[in-house]
């Protein structure tokens, strides 16, 4: 064996942080250490489990945070440890209830910057409709964590069944509510300071108002995926392979920030793999797509949402984008990490 054999082997037994992209490594992580030691026969691949409890089912989810810098433009740890795990619930067709939160706190942390992550939190679950009810916390030496790392687990009431990355069918309508790349570009030009000057803000926000009026009213939805970390292009390439459907996204009517443009062009990043955390992709059946736009852009949240793309019945897990001078090109799920420690 040479050693560049030597090299790739050592890589495949090792965990990297494309694993935690949102992308292909981070399925195959999930498939080969996880789902192969205790996954559950139906799993289906959603961001929130299904649970019976008597006459009622509950939504139940988890999410860890671990973004640097703790504070950046338009949000904070705090703010994305509540909004993220909302969203996560809501995907599920769940009214959001209660939530857990636990920390993970390094030796020396400023009690003062504590006290402004707690603060952000309580303000978002507020705004989402939800309590924090439980947590934990545990102190590490310094230099074992950095900073602080929070994770949070949400419990809802679900109020429509069969809402999952597994109903999506042809025909269906796929509306997004608003501009891709917001968060991700935010954070990562916060990171490396260089947001003087530029008007851009993370999107980090909970959408139970926005989601919740479209149940309440009816709307036919089949599916939703708050599409993080790998952006639009890790969640629809996702649903695409649960439902074992194709997909095509109209390039012009996904909305895409000048600065965030920009900033991707610059650094050579698509803005369909960057990550967003105050947006959602809503499949709905064909007949009530307008209504579902039209609902969306009623909320704060959703004022920017567009029908961008309509599900198919050609290879199943293909996604492609039809572009605005009209040719295809496909839609292929995130490679590697492009942005570390981004939520």
């Amino acid at each position: 064996m040479n050693n560049t054999e030597n090299r790739k082997q050592k890589t495949e037994n090792r965990v990297l942080l494309s694993h935690g992209a949102g992308g292909k490594e981070m399925a195959t992580l999930i498939e080969r250490v996880f789902l192969n030691c205790y996954g559950p026969p139906d799993y289906a691949g959603d961001d929130s489990a299904t649970l019976e409890l008597g006459a009622h089912r509950l939504a139940f989810t988890t999410d860890s945070f671990v973004v640097d810098p703790l504070f950046f433009p338009g949000g904070d740890i705090g703010r994305l440890a509540v909004a993220g795990t909302v969203n996560d619930l809501l995907t599920a067709a769940a009214r959001p209830l209660v939530l857990s939160a636990s920390f993970i706190i390094e030796e020396g942390l400023e009690i003062e910057v504590l006290s402004r992550i707690a603060a952000s939190m309580e303000e978002t679950a507020r705004e989402a409709g939800v309590a924090i009810v439980t947590g934990d916390t545990k102190v590490v030496p310094k230099g074992a964590a950095d900073k602080v790392f929070i994770t949070t687990a949400g419990l809802g009431l679900v109020l429509k069944e069969g809402v999952s990355g597994a109903a999506v069918r042809p025909g269906d309508a796929i509306l997004l509510t608003g501009s891709v790349g917001d968060h991700g570009a935010a954070v990562m030009l916060a990171r490396e300071k260089l947001l003087e000057g530029a008007s851009m803000e993370s999107d980090a926000a909970p959408l139970t108002e926005l989601v919740i009026n479209l149940l309440q009213a009816g709307v036919d939805v089949h599916a939703m995926r708050d599409p993080t970390r790998g952006g639009v292009a890790a969640a629809l390439n996702e649903i695409a392979r649960q439902s074992r459907v194709s997909m095509e996204i109209q390039e012009d009517q996904v909305p895409v920030k000048p600065a965030v443009a920009a900033v991707c062009e610059a650094l050579g990043l698509d803005a369909f793999q960057v990550a967003n955390e105050g947006k959602m992709l809503i499949f709905v059946a064909p007949q009530d797509a307008l209504k579902a736009l039209a609902l969306a852009q009623q909320s704060p949240y959703g004022r920017e949402a567009r029908i961008i793309g309509e599900v198919g019945s050609g290879l199943p897990g293909r996604v492609t984008v039809r572009t605005v001078i009209g040719t295809a090109r496909i839609l292929d799920p995130p490679m590697g990490e492009l942005l570390p420690r981004i939520c």
